[in-house]
């Protein structure tokens, strides 16, 4: 299925917004919960395409997970440890937060044999990074190319401690790397260049086990026991942006956020657009269950160039597609360094970014590690593709908002991985 939306430019975008469950937060709750000793609570999931295959896997290894349908889902973990060989090949779909953190899950428990596929996409994104700090572990992972490419077969041992020196700063391979050694006897510390986002240094925590965190090396002691909690997952910062950039370059425009998670190592997208100049307003600011949480007011602005870069990238490597739209409408020059690690997502999104907004009229230029995108060009709608990719088609939907003509958008099916209903919202914020 290869759906093609039409899309056109609108004013006064007006509304309150709940967006869908942080996918991250999801994610770890669905897999901590199953690891846990007792009955997990959560409240708030993503029901996406990612998390559902998170689901369905676990599922196949014989954890209990009750329908994503019911107002919370339920959890019946089964221990560390306690994970049953499946059956079948186990598919993770598009997500590589399943393939990479199950992996270190899987691989440290002895007797367990799986093998791990995904969709075209994510055959196509490395994993090497992941396998070979999980094999200095001592695990045993087969896979192509050295295993460097699912599909990717795992053979359960134990495995020993390790400090893991990363060359880069990615959430998931640390968290692969803390989870595999919650299994093993001693001390596994993962040491970055840069903090990226912690869910699961707070999660691991809420769920009884003790995390150690100096800088940016983290550490937990194995073995370890996780107890079974409620989770209230809050609305995804990912998501949000969206709505922010959108409201920010679309005139006359007023949006309220409910109940947004302000992760201080993911809210670097609201640093940026707070540097652009866009009206952002922060209201209630809160705590749930150990995560920061507010509600976000967004009024349209005029925006101005900025440059991204440094600690910042690992902290909104997600939202570069969308706030490069914004750099579209912004006066000056946006410059993007330091952002390669957007050459491995669900597509090359450097050269998507700059290929499809540059297909759109945009001024931009494609550099090897970012973007430079000059604002003040009106874009102009043509046909153009999401690439597979989710978050680029919901940055070339909010795009049309400032497009002359007609955007019609190619493979606009896929952004139900992060964000299903984003087109039905963006519909009622701005009634034809």
């Amino acid at each position: 299925m290869n759906d093609l939306l039409h899309l056109r430019a609108k004013t006064g975008l007006r509304g309150t917004i709940t967006v869908p469950g942080d996918k991250s937060i999801s994610h770890r709750a669905l897999m901590f919960g199953a690891l846990a000793e007792g009955t997990t609570r959560i409240l708030g999931i993503l029901p996406g395409e990612d998390c559902l295959s998170t689901a369905q896997c676990l599922r196949q290894m014989g954890v209990g997970i009750t329908a994503f349908s019911e107002p919370e889902v339920l959890v019946t973990g089964v221990g560390l440890g306690g994970l049953r060989e499946p059956q079948e090949v186990l598919d993770s779909g598009n997500s590589g937060t399943t393939l990479r953190l199950m992996l270190g899950v899987t691989s440290s428990q002895p007797e367990l044999y799986v093998t791990w596929t995904g969709d075209d996409s994510l055959r196509r994104r490395p994993m090497g990074r992941v396998v070979q700090p999980l094999q200095q572990m001592g695990a045993r992972i087969w896979g192509r190319q050295g295993g460097k490419f699912a599909p990717l077969a795992v053979q359960g041992t134990a495995l020993k401690p390790i400090h893991y020196v990363s060359p880069v700063a990615s959430a998931q391979v640390k968290s692969a790397i803390l989870l595999a050694g919650l299994l093993a006897d001693g001390e596994t510390l993962v040491s970055e260049p840069h903090t990226s986002r912690d869910h699961t240094e707070r999660m691991l925590s809420a769920f009884g086990c003790p995390v150690a965190v100096v800088g940016s090396t983290v550490a937990v002691q194995g073995p370890a026991r996780l107890t079974a909690q409620t989770v209230v997952v809050p609305g995804d910062i990912s998501s949000a942006v969206f709505w922010l950039v959108a409201a920010s370059i679309t005139p006359e425009s007023d949006l309220m956020l409910l109940n947004v998670g302000l992760n201080p190592t993911r809210t670097g997208a609201l640093e940026v657009l707070g540097a652009m100049g866009a009206d952002i307003e922060m209201v209630n600011p809160r705590e749930v269950c150990g995560e920061p949480v507010g509600d976000l007011r967004v009024r349209s602005a005029q925006l101005h160039a900025t440059t991204i870069d440094g600690a910042l990238i690992p902290r909104l490597i997600d939202e570069i597609p969308i706030l490069a739209v914004a750099a579209t409408q912004a006066t000056g020059t946006t410059v993007v360094r330091d952002a390669q690690e957007l050459r491995v997502k669900e597509s090359d999104r450097l050269w998507a970014v700059a290929n499809q907004l540059g297909a759109l009229g945009a001024d931009i230029s494609e550099r090897p590690d970012g973007l430079e995108i000059t604002g003040g060009r009106r874009l102009t709608g043509v046909q153009v593709q999401s690439l597979g990719d989710h978050r680029m088609a919901m940055s070339l939907a909010v795009a049309s908002l400032v497009c002359t003509g007609e955007l019609i958008l190619e493979g606009a099916e896929c952004a139900a991985v992060s964000y299903p209903g984003f087109y039905e919202t963006l519909r009622n914020l701005a009634p034809e």
